[in-house]
């Protein structure tokens, strides 16, 4: 099976900008609460959305991509919640990597019921891209409890939803379903930092970061979004799960951090994996 040139394209550059968005993120959160950085870099996006909208007229799409559009706005950030509770509480090296793997190999389910089974050299390529997301959010630990696995399903379940949800929004248009993901993220992200009585405010000097950050997840977004729209929703979504590799190279390149040898197979295999998807 040959697949078209531009929905391969779409999904590695959701890989990309998601994995730089997280980058500007964990900058700013440096300084400034991670919450309140991902509620400014929303506001920010949301308005930028309402004008890209207002400049392209893009019809008003109907209900049903609204109500999904919002439900990936609910779930995104509750999977986020639920990911940062599990590094929080466990292990890194198991959370990390075990929530990027269900997430991506949860739309590859939803993609062999709805669209059918990709060839055999696509599905090879699945199976090493999440070999890849383990190895570059350096997994592999060998010392943990089920217990520990609990809460990075969860958020990896949640992210899956988030690729499942955010396709069917975007079936009819693209800006206005991103705009009901801000809605409801914002919205309930605001709500969260009430309850736990959290000031959103950002220190002035990680405001470019945050604003960056904001940029990019929404760039993501649409690019993802076009991904699953022109191709297959299992392809774009592994695809743009080889985020962290974009993160972890930008540390190296930016900061001087070092990428260890598991890493470096990761990314290895990243490549690997998006030859076999693209041919």
């Amino acid at each position: 099976m040959t697949l078209g040139i531009l929905p391969i394209a779409l999904g590695l550059t959701a890989a990309l900008v998601w994995g730089a968005g997280d980058f500007s993120g964990g900058i700013a959160s440096k300084r400034t609460r991670p919450l309140s950085v991902v509620i400014v870099a929303h506001l920010f996006s949301m308005a930028l959305l309402l004008g890209v909208a207002l400049v392209l007229r893009e019809p008003l799409p109907s209900l049903r991509a609204w109500l999904w559009g919002g439900l990936a706005g609910l779930i995104g950030p509750a999977g986020l919640v639920l990911l940062y509770q599990a590094l929080a509480s466990g292990k890194m090296s198991v959370a990390a990597p075990v929530s990027g793997v269900v997430g991506a190999a949860l739309p590859v389910v939803f993609g062999a019921f709805t669209q059918g089974l990709p060839s055999f050299g696509v599905l090879l390529g699945f199976a090493l891209a999440m070999a890849a997301i383990w190895l570059v959010s350096e997994g592999g630990s060998a010392h943990f409890r089920l217990a520990d696995l609990r809460l990075p399903v969860l958020a990896g379940l949640a992210f899956g939803f988030f690729f499942i949800a955010l396709h069917l929004a975007g079936d009819e248009s693209v800006i206005y379903p991103l705009i009901a993901v801000r809605i409801v993220s914002i919205t309930s992200l605001s709500l969260f930092a009430l309850l736990l009585r959290q000031p959103v405010k950002v220190a002035r000097e990680t405001w470019i970061p945050v604003l960056m950050s904001g940029l990019l997840d929404t760039l993501g977004n649409a690019a993802y979004a076009l991904a699953a729209q022109t191709g297959r929703v299992d392809i774009a979504a592994v695809l743009g799960s080889l985020y962290p590799g974009t993160t972890v190279l930008l540390a190296w390149i930016l900061l001087k951090e070092r990428i260890n040898r598991q890493q470096m197979v990761g990314i290895a295999a990243a490549l690997a994996a998006i030859v076999l998807i693209t041919v």
